[in-house]
């Protein structure tokens, strides 16, 4: 029979924590209990109670229980639930958690400390449909590919446990745990391990505006929710209500789990938006904090990234300025300029984009809507990044949003040619901000990524389908969304790797590669920076001529967002030119062009949707 004892630990204070003597320390908040013992339903026998700490927490060390053991917590003698802090759940949500002792991994990362977020070319993937074995394992046999591409960071879709075995990932129930269906802890843990012995940082995207609905039992622990605001997903998580201390610190407890137990580089919170916080020390600073004073305490490189749409830069501005103190946030409205320009669509938020002024903005600048009004939105929206370091913003031509809140998830091939995707990538990768790429964009993969769940409550599938059709109910004449529930839309969405080999999808991975080595091999263009960057904008051509410069070596970019040829009058950069880069392969890498101001024969001439890099000899 187990037996039970006091303990006090300094290493994570929640969940199970296997100790060296080999006895678990646990540890929970439910405030809304007033007995709270363990349970080992695969055992059986007496419940172990915990002792009372005050302030809702139990806590207790037990004897006799293995690695790997199973467990529930019994509250009040009537209800067992999973842990809140679970490190894995093997049966999914509903199932019991399981002990996983915390440093049983053996790293052979070469005591990797990380890279500055400067160096990031990101590459965000949902490991469920990554590689046909849908696992943490699987993502491994792909990373030589990445890195034959160039990128130095992975960023992967949410792994908190969520339910069933297909999901995006925002459904998560428990954070702690990495998901049961791609490999459990010890597959993140060999994963990450793979990236740093290749040189990758890996970003791990966490949800904490909200949990999903199966599977939450938080509610039976105590007040993690407040109706006193609304998410898109349901309840925000309460930070600043009554009881709120606990749960800010199960939620930074959580980030520096990962960038300890995981050995994380850097956590993307997704929406932060969602995050409703009127405490005077608002809950993303004090986390930012703890998270950069854990990374040094580690001897690592450790970055938070934000996705907001609030172009709100107290995200990342110091604290001392009136700040939270990220490292970086996304910025949307890259990607909508973008797109609205070369798509011309105007439905939702893109009716506030398509003029070439505002890609113009979005390049110099960083956020397009900085204070000024909003159709979309009915009032002004923003703040203005103009003296936002570049590197502090991640942009992209693709992500998993932008592509799979489309009726049918459809990639961006679909309705852009080979030079337009060519164009879109080089206005991303060449630009000063931290670029991000989206899986299969490399090379054009053709397969969708549509939403998709695996619920095993059929009231809230029966919702979710409700739900996608809702949405999508102005565009009946396209057809009705996939079955975010049927197996066949998850396996739809699965990347076919082999396609970068065959016709244009080869010629764009090449393309991507040669971009990317650009970025990484020429001085002007390896970090991102606009200190020293000169912006010329043919408005009535929609030509952006690009001229980036460091020490004596100065690049020209030209972007032509036009279907037609343009003639470059007069180019902003004169003498000899040689071609780097010419995304239609009329001239030559290595070849020159020299540049008369006097003889307009000489000047250089843009495809449509055509670029061109040149380098001042």
């Amino acid at each position: 029979m187990a037996e039970l004892h006091t303990h006090s630990i300094g290493t994570l204070d929640l969940g199970a924590t296997l100790l060296p003597d080999g006895t678990v320390y646990f540890r929970v908040w439910a405030p809304r209990a007033l007995q709270v013992s363990v349970v080992l339903p695969h055992r059986g026998g007496n419940p172990l109670p915990l002792a009372a700490e005050g302030n809702g927490y139990f806590s207790g060390v037990v004897a006799g229980i293995a690695e790997d053991e199973r467990y529930l917590y019994l509250l009040d003698r009537e209800i067992a639930r999973p842990d809140p802090a679970s490190r894995f759940q093997p049966e999914g949500v509903h199932g019991p958690s399981r002990v996983v002792a915390a440093n049983r991994f053996v790293w052979r990362d070469n005591g990797w400390k990380g890279m500055p977020l400067a160096e990031y070319i990101i590459y965000e993937l949902h490991v469920g449909t990554f590689t046909p074995q849908g696992t943490f394992d699987g993502a491994i046999s792909r990373l030589d590919h990445l890195c034959e591409l160039g990128i130095t960071a992975i960023e992967l879709m949410p792994v908190a446990q969520f339910p069933g075995e297909r999901n995006w990932g925002y459904d998560g129930t428990y954070p702690f745990a990495p998901q049961n269906s791609y490999g459990g802890p010890d597959g993140l843990q060999r994963l990450v391990d793979a990236c740093h012995r290749r040189g990758l940082a890996v970003v791990l995207d966490v949800v904490y505006n909200h949990l999903g609905p199966e599977g939450n039992y938080l509610h039976s622990f105590g007040p993690y929710f407040t109706d006193r605001y609304r998410t898109p997903w349901g309840d925000a998580v309460n930070f600043d209500g009554p009881d709120s201390d606990p749960v800010r610190h199960y939620f930074i407890a959580n980030a520096l789990y990962w960038l300890t137990e995981y050995r994380i580089d850097a956590l993307r919170l997704d929406a932060i938006h969602g995050i409703y916080d009127f405490i005077a020390r608002h809950i993303l600073c004090e986390l930012a904090e703890a998270v950069h004073r854990q990374g040094e305490a580690l001897g690592r490189q450790v970055h938070v990234i934000a996705e907001s749409d609030l172009n709100d830069v107290r995200v990342i501005n110091p604290p001392d300025s009136g700040g939270y103190g990220l490292d970086a946030q996304w910025n949307d409205d890259f990607h909508h300029a973008l797109w609205a320009l070369l798509t011309g669509e105007r439905a939702g938020y893109y009716g506030d984009f398509g003029r070439f002024s505002d890609l113009v903005k979005a390049f110099r600048e960083g956020f397009v809507y900085s204070g000024g009004y909003s159709t979309y939105r009915r009032r002004r929206h923003g703040s203005s990044s103009a003296d936002i370091p570049a590197g502090r913003l991640v942009v992209f031509s693709q992500n998993h949003d932008q592509v799979g809140n489309r009726l049918r998830g459809e990639r961006p091939g679909e309705q852009l040619t080979v030079q337009q995707l060519k164009l879109a990538a080089a206005t991303t990768l060449l630009s000063p901000f931290l670029p991000l790429l989206f899986m299969g964009e490399e090379y054009g993969e053709s397969a969708p990524f549509p939403y998709f769940v695996s619920h095993g409550d059929a009231e809230l599938v029966e919702a979710v389908r409700r739900g996608r059709l809702e949405e999508f109910a102005g565009f009946v004449h396209q057809g009705s969304p996939p079955d975010p529930q049927a197996e066949a839309t998850f396996l739809s969405a699965k990347v076919d790797l082999e396609q970068r080999r065959r016709g244009d999808h080869r010629a764009l991975f090449d393309f991507y590669r040669e971009l990317i080595r650009l970025r990484r091999d020429c001085a002007p263009l390896f970090r991102p920076g606009r200190e020293n960057m000169q912006i010329v904008a043919c408005e009535e051509e929609r030509v952006l001529a690009v001229i980036r410069s460091k020490g004596a070596g100065q690049l020209l970019c030209l972007f032509n967002y036009s279907g037609q040829s343009h003639t470059i009058l007069p180019p902003p950069v004169g003498g000899r030119l040689r071609v780097l880069l010419d995304s239609t392969y009329a001239s030559p890498p290595g070849s020159c062009l020299s540049v008369d101001t006097a003889c307009p024969e000489t000047f250089p001439t843009l495809a449509p949707f055509g670029v061109m890099v040149y380098r001042k000899e």
